[in-house]
Protein backbone atom coordinates (compact mmCIF):
# COMPACT_ATOMS: atom_id res chain seq x y z
CA UNK A 1 0.00 0.00 0.00
CA UNK A 2 0.90 3.53 -0.46
CA UNK A 3 1.40 6.21 2.21
CA UNK A 4 -1.25 8.14 0.32
CA UNK A 5 -3.43 4.95 0.85
CA UNK A 6 -2.29 4.58 4.59
CA UNK A 7 -1.79 8.15 5.56
CA UNK A 8 1.35 9.46 6.87
CA UNK A 9 3.18 7.24 9.71
CA UNK A 10 2.00 8.73 13.07
CA UNK A 11 3.61 11.19 15.31
CA UNK A 12 4.27 9.67 18.76
CA UNK A 13 6.15 9.89 21.74
CA UNK A 14 9.66 9.57 22.45
CA UNK A 15 10.25 6.36 24.88
CA UNK A 16 13.42 5.14 26.62
CA UNK A 17 13.16 1.84 23.53
CA UNK A 18 13.86 4.63 20.98
CA UNK A 19 17.06 6.39 22.57
CA UNK A 20 19.73 4.03 20.56
CA UNK A 21 17.96 4.71 17.21
CA UNK A 22 17.60 8.39 18.27
CA UNK A 23 21.22 8.99 18.97
CA UNK A 24 22.20 7.12 15.77
CA UNK A 25 20.25 8.93 13.80
CA UNK A 26 21.42 12.16 15.59
CA UNK A 27 24.80 10.74 15.18
CA UNK A 28 24.71 10.42 11.32
CA UNK A 29 23.71 14.81 11.52
CA UNK A 30 26.58 15.73 13.68
CA UNK A 31 27.96 18.19 11.03
CA UNK A 32 24.38 20.03 11.56
CA UNK A 33 23.73 19.10 14.79
CA UNK A 34 26.26 18.37 17.49
CA UNK A 35 27.42 14.66 18.63
CA UNK A 36 25.88 13.12 21.04
CA UNK A 37 26.59 10.66 23.60
CA UNK A 38 24.29 8.40 25.12
CA UNK A 39 24.55 9.94 28.54
CA UNK A 40 24.13 13.13 27.25
CA UNK A 41 21.23 11.97 25.00
CA UNK A 42 19.66 10.60 28.27
CA UNK A 43 19.79 13.74 29.83
CA UNK A 44 18.66 15.99 27.04
CA UNK A 45 15.71 13.83 26.49
CA UNK A 46 15.16 14.29 30.37
CA UNK A 47 15.05 18.05 30.13
CA UNK A 48 12.81 18.34 27.09
CA UNK A 49 9.57 20.09 27.01
CA UNK A 50 8.59 17.90 23.85
CA UNK A 51 10.39 15.27 22.10
CA UNK A 52 8.41 13.49 18.99
CA UNK A 53 9.16 10.73 17.12
CA UNK A 54 7.59 10.11 13.27
CA UNK A 55 6.98 6.43 12.96
CA UNK A 56 9.97 3.82 12.83
CA UNK A 57 11.83 7.10 13.15
CA UNK A 58 12.13 8.42 10.28
CA UNK A 59 12.24 11.64 11.83
CA UNK A 60 12.55 13.37 15.59
CA UNK A 61 11.88 16.94 16.99
CA UNK A 62 13.92 18.04 20.68
CA UNK A 63 12.90 21.06 21.88
CA UNK A 64 13.21 23.06 25.60
CA UNK A 65 11.35 25.45 27.49
CA UNK A 66 13.17 28.13 29.28
CA UNK A 67 13.64 26.54 32.33
CA UNK A 68 15.45 23.62 31.14
CA UNK A 69 19.48 22.78 32.42
CA UNK A 70 20.67 22.91 28.97
CA UNK A 71 24.31 24.77 28.38
CA UNK A 72 23.85 25.35 24.71
CA UNK A 73 25.22 28.64 23.63
CA UNK A 74 22.21 28.97 21.16
CA UNK A 75 19.42 28.16 23.99
CA UNK A 76 21.45 30.46 26.58
CA UNK A 77 21.02 33.36 23.79
CA UNK A 78 17.28 33.48 24.01
CA UNK A 79 17.06 32.72 27.80
CA UNK A 80 19.36 35.49 28.20
CA UNK A 81 16.30 37.96 26.18
CA UNK A 82 13.15 36.16 26.37
CA UNK A 83 11.12 35.17 29.90
CA UNK A 84 9.14 32.36 28.20
CA UNK A 85 9.79 30.14 25.16
CA UNK A 86 10.05 26.46 23.31
CA UNK A 87 13.51 26.31 21.92
CA UNK A 88 13.60 23.82 19.19
CA UNK A 89 16.96 22.01 19.55
CA UNK A 90 16.89 19.55 16.79
CA UNK A 91 14.28 18.53 14.25
CA UNK A 92 16.10 15.45 12.06
CA UNK A 93 14.36 13.67 9.18
CA UNK A 94 16.27 10.19 7.86
CA UNK A 95 17.51 10.51 4.61
CA UNK A 96 15.11 7.87 3.34
CA UNK A 97 12.19 9.18 4.58
CA UNK A 98 13.19 13.40 3.19
CA UNK A 99 10.59 15.25 0.80
CA UNK A 100 7.58 13.60 3.37
CA UNK A 101 6.61 16.86 5.06
CA UNK A 102 7.59 15.25 8.27
CA UNK A 103 9.82 18.57 9.49
CA UNK A 104 6.49 20.53 8.98
CA UNK A 105 4.38 18.20 10.16
CA UNK A 106 6.76 17.77 13.67
CA UNK A 107 6.67 21.55 13.82
CA UNK A 108 3.09 21.98 13.41
CA UNK A 109 2.33 19.60 16.44
CA UNK A 110 4.55 21.34 18.30
CA UNK A 111 2.88 24.27 17.82
CA UNK A 112 -0.45 23.19 18.96
CA UNK A 113 1.82 21.93 21.83
CA UNK A 114 3.23 24.96 22.55
CA UNK A 115 -0.37 26.81 22.39
CA UNK A 116 -1.64 24.09 24.83
CA UNK A 117 0.93 24.74 27.56
CA UNK A 118 0.42 28.74 26.85
CA UNK A 119 3.66 29.69 25.70
CA UNK A 120 3.59 31.75 23.03
CA UNK A 121 7.51 32.36 21.40
CA UNK A 122 9.01 28.73 19.50
CA UNK A 123 12.46 29.64 18.46
CA UNK A 124 15.22 28.08 16.43
CA UNK A 125 18.70 28.65 15.01
CA UNK A 126 19.94 28.04 11.23
CA UNK A 127 23.36 28.07 10.40
CA UNK A 128 24.80 30.95 8.95
CA UNK A 129 28.07 29.39 7.97
CA UNK A 130 28.24 27.06 6.52
CA UNK A 131 24.81 28.64 4.93
CA UNK A 132 21.49 26.41 5.10
CA UNK A 133 19.70 28.16 2.70
CA UNK A 134 17.06 25.48 2.51
CA UNK A 135 16.80 25.80 6.57
CA UNK A 136 15.82 29.28 5.92
CA UNK A 137 13.76 28.97 3.82
CA UNK A 138 11.58 26.50 5.05
CA UNK A 139 11.48 28.25 8.68
CA UNK A 140 10.27 31.59 6.84
CA UNK A 141 7.79 29.64 5.33
CA UNK A 142 6.52 28.53 8.82
CA UNK A 143 6.54 32.21 9.82
CA UNK A 144 9.59 32.28 11.78
CA UNK A 145 11.54 35.99 11.56
CA UNK A 146 15.23 36.74 12.32
CA UNK A 147 15.48 38.04 15.56
CA UNK A 148 19.52 37.58 15.76
CA UNK A 149 23.05 36.43 15.06
CA UNK A 150 26.09 35.01 16.80
CA UNK A 151 29.52 33.56 16.02
CA UNK A 152 30.06 30.64 18.28
CA UNK A 153 32.20 27.60 19.34
CA UNK A 154 35.30 29.62 19.30
CA UNK A 155 34.57 30.78 15.86
CA UNK A 156 34.09 28.29 14.07
CA UNK A 157 29.95 28.21 13.61
CA UNK A 158 27.23 31.39 12.73
CA UNK A 159 23.76 31.17 13.28
CA UNK A 160 21.17 32.97 12.42
CA UNK A 161 18.12 33.21 15.39
CA UNK A 162 14.67 32.77 14.52
CA UNK A 163 11.64 33.18 16.35
CA UNK A 164 8.24 32.80 15.64
CA UNK A 165 5.09 33.85 17.50
CA UNK A 166 2.01 31.30 18.38
CA UNK A 167 -1.74 32.34 19.05
CA UNK A 168 -2.65 31.12 21.59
Amino acid sequence: MSEAVTGPSPISRVSPQDEAAILALNNEHAAELSWLEPERLSFLLGEAFYVRRIGALEAFIMTFDQNAAYDSPNFLWFRERYPRFVYVDRVVVAAQARGRGHARRLYEDLFGEVARAGHSIVTCEVNAEPPNPASDAFHAALGFAEVGDAVIHGGKKAVRYYLRQIAG
